[in-house]
């Protein structure tokens, strides 16, 4: 089967030594099994995953990871719906690999599934039955949703399997997706994952109160080529775009001590901005991406090219999350989703440039008809 077969391990590689690794098990068929999210006050910020019997083995599970495999740390986890998050520390060379030890967390967690399966829990089926999640208010609840530091003095209901009854019909598998393993490479990776981690329940409850701009629209199309998109597609009827696209020469100029050129297309792009223009661009380059964060941070609107499709229930990274769900943004790619994709190449870069400049020379000449 499909999901037996692992393709962690690269050419060269041994994924056996000191490294921190981002892990996600899934339940496939993304149904509420491990949580119930709540929302009190419809506040995302409030936002708290109220665990099921099976959620909290679950994390009962891979918290006791680290006592079969001493080298292994779990930095931080978050548990949601239908999946979980941890980041792994691997302090010191392991005889194993890391990739050994998320197979036997997975392992683990279809052991735990295939008991829930034939449970009678009344509660842990209600959940699956019951809306998706609560705004009312919910008792304090003794673990965090997530951990950053020790987890020595944890407070746990135990998990008893023994005591689960047994009903006639099993419901589909639980846990038959493989994990995803990631390895970071720097500290930014670290610290952007943490805070990807920490703002999951949040970020889910955004999107459930605001469904409509984190929806995939396909169909867009603009100057004969065909985008999907993530966003506010009501952006596509705006008065004004202009690309972004630093060029190399400005940056050398700037380099060798005349920043002229540069500072007056930097300053120019602001401008245009603030006076209401869109600007559309992948914002590759450092200064570009300097552009970028001038319009966040100002929350002025942008069309963002990017370099990979869509998937499902996609989510945007960091600072572009908040945009989408205000609508300021609107992410635009030509791509089929690749899942294993993990850098952008200089082709890609020239044609999303050149993307950019189509997007807003035809803007330009009149308003875009959106696809029903």
């Amino acid at each position: 089967m499909d999901h037996e077969k692992w393709h962690w391990q690269e050419s060269g590689t041994s994924w056996k030594g000191v490294g921190i690794y981002h892990v996600t098990l899934v339940v496939p068929s993304r149904k509420p099994l491990l949580g119930r999210l709540v929302i009190p006050d419809n506040d995302p910020t409030k936002a708290i995953i109220n665990r099921t019997e099976l959620g909290n083995a679950l994390v009962e599970k891979l918290l006791d990871h680290p006592s079969y495999y001493p080298e292994i740390r779990i930095l931080q986890f978050c548990l949601m719906p239908n999946h979980l998050h941890a980041i792994l520390y691997v302090t010191r060379p392991m005889t194993t690999s890391i990739r050994s030890v998320v197979r036997s967390l997975w392992q683990g967690a279809k052991k735990l599934g295939r008991e829930y399966s034939f449970s009678i829990d009344s509660e842990s089926h209600s959940e699956k039955k019951g809306p998706e999640y609560d705004s009312g208010s919910m008792q304090k609840r003794e673990m965090p949703e997530y951990d950053s530091g020790s987890i020595q003095k944890r407070e746990m209901p135990e998990y008893d399997s023994g005591s689960m009854q047994i009903r006639e019909m099993p419901i589909d598998p639980i846990f038959t997706e493989q994990p995803f393993i990631r390895p970071l490479s720097r500290y930014s990776q670290l610290q952007t994952m943490y805070d990807y981690i920490r703002m999951n329940p949040q970020r889910l409850a955004t999107m459930i109160l605001k469904p409509g701009y984190f929806r995939v629209q396909s169909g867009i199309e603009i100057g004969g080529r065909v985008y999907a998109g993530v966003g506010n597609a009501e952006l596509l009827q705006a008065r004004r775009y202009c690309p972004v696209h630093v060029r190399r020469v400005m940056v050398e100029a700037a380099e060798h001590g005349d920043s002229k050129a540069l500072d007056e297309y930097m300053s120019g792009c602001e401008k245009a901005a603030r006076e209401g223009t869109v600007m559309v661009s992948p914002f590759i380059s450092p200064k570009e991406k300097e552009i970028m964060d001038v319009l966040l941070r100002e929350k002025l609107p942008f069309v963002y090219i990017a370099d990979n499709g869509f998937k499902d229930y996609y989510k945007p990274m960091d600072a572009l999350f908040e945009a989408v769900a205000e609508g300021r943004v609107l992410i635009l790619s030509p791509w089929e989703y690749e899942e294993n994709k993990k850098h952008v190449t200089r082709e890609e870069c020239v044609a999303m440039n050149m993307m950019a400049e189509e997007i807003c020379g035809e803007m330009n000449g009149g308003p875009l008809q959106l696809p029903h």
